[in-house]
């Protein structure tokens, strides 16, 4: 599973726990601004009892073209339309985090890759599509000896076409405690949420809709 400290990663992967699977936790420290999620990965795996948490240095710094990775602003306060691609978006990102768990799980035996994507509630981005998925996929199966044997890597996202509120309701049924995650992109030096770039509109939304209180807030 990949584990970035945020509400929908801990939902994705609470949802595979609940479906039987025994957990291993990638988290990746790419050097995005927003580090206070490393330690919300570790409460994270922490609380869902994983087998193990692996935490990964790839400093995609070296290449920059994103605001969570370099010392551009991050946009606040804007209207969120999916058809555009925000500065937020790390150049295959979602493609480089794969390929590790990929790599990880062939070498463990594994066959599931757990990632919280989600195609609605969303900023614009491309590799959170379900035709991207499915292209991961079959790439996977092409890329690996497991794949050549006759394994089937499944990609799982179970938040793929569920709505912000959704995902929430869905976690708050499964008593997880979102006051354990961080989704700001641009936090103040304590990690106090920001409160107005898309990450935290769309979370403060989401809450809204669901209709209960964003424990987070309160800590």
């Amino acid at each position: 599973m990949l584990l970035s400290g945020g509400l929908d990663s801990y939902t994705a992967a609470a949802i595979a726990r609940e479906e039987g699977f025994d957990l291993f936790a990638l988290t990746v420290r790419y050097g995005q601004r927003h580090f206070y999620e490393i330690e919300a990965a570790r409460a994270v795996a922490h609380a869902l009892r994983v087998e193990r948490h692996v935490e990964l240095d790839v400093d995609l710094r070296a290449f920059g073209g994103s605001s969570l990775t370099s010392d551009a602003p991050v946009p606040k306060d804007r209207a969120i339309d999916p058809a555009e691609i925000p500065s937020t978006y790390v150049p295959a990102r979602n493609t480089v985090f794969l390929s590790l768990a990929l790599a990880w799980a062939e070498t463990l035996g594994a066959r599931d890759i757990v990632i919280g994507v989600n195609a609605l509630d969303y900023s614009g981005y491309p590799d959170c599509r379900p035709e991207y998925i499915a292209a991961f996929e079959r790439m996977a199966s092409l890329a690996t000896r497991a794949g050549i044997e006759g394994v089937r890597f499944t990609i799982q996202t179970p938040l793929l076409t569920l709505s912000k509120a959704e995902i929430i309701r869905r976690g708050i049924a499964l008593q997880l405690d979102y006051g354990l995650t961080h989704s700001c992109y641009d936090p103040d030096p304590a990690g106090r949420p920001c409160g107005r770039c898309d990450s935290c509109l769309l979370r403060a939304a989401g809450f809204a809709q669901a209709g209960v209180a964003d424990p987070a807030r309160a800590r």
